[in-house]
């Protein structure tokens, strides 16, 4: 019995497998303001648990600035039933933004990324659907801030702006 916790951690460090750890980041504090989609919270909880970097609430006191330039969530029709009836949807999760030091220097210029997911649809199963159908939304945030956290982490520090 001994044998099988030491067999599974050998296991384990054969495939490669490692915590993710923190992320280097250039710069010390970043203001992330709030939006109403619950990405900014997410991403201040990601930023301030996987960086060494300090999540601040006055941008003027921030290093980087966060500034998203558009959140949308889009519904559309993919394909109809012979009815007329609709069969899939196809969910659209388009965010932008950019990542700036708030004096002309910029760590991840204006960035618009959009993920799509396709989910088959049902009259008799109206309420599991938007179930669903907010269960993919919430998803496509997390891969949102997964993505965010990567590009601030391959971000470099931006040279001085020369006037």
């Amino acid at each position: 019995m001994r044998l099988l916790p030491a067999l599974l951690c050998a296991l384990l460090a054969a495939c490669g497998f490692q915590l993710r750890g923190t992320a280097d980041v250039p710069f010390q504090s970043i203001y992330v303001p709030a939006v109403a989609g619950g990405i900014g919270l997410e991403l201040k909880r990601n930023i301030q648990a996987g960086t060494r970097a300090k999540v601040v609430d006055d941008a003027k006191q921030a290093e980087a600035v966060l500034e998203f330039t558009r959140e949308a969530r889009e519904k559309a029709i993919l394909s109809l039933t012979a009815q007329g009836r609709v069969r899939e949807f196809q969910l659209r999760y388009v965010v932008g933004f950019r990542v700036h030091d708030g004096k002309g220097s910029e760590y991840v210029p204006r960035t618009v990324v959009q993920l799509t997911r396709d989910v088959t649809y049902s009259d008799t199963e109206i309420l599991a659907k938007e179930a669903e159908e907010q269960l993919l939304f919430r998803d496509m945030q997390t891969d949102f801030v997964q993505q965010i956290l990567r590009r601030l982490s391959a971000a470099e520090r931006p040279k001085p702006v020369v006037q």
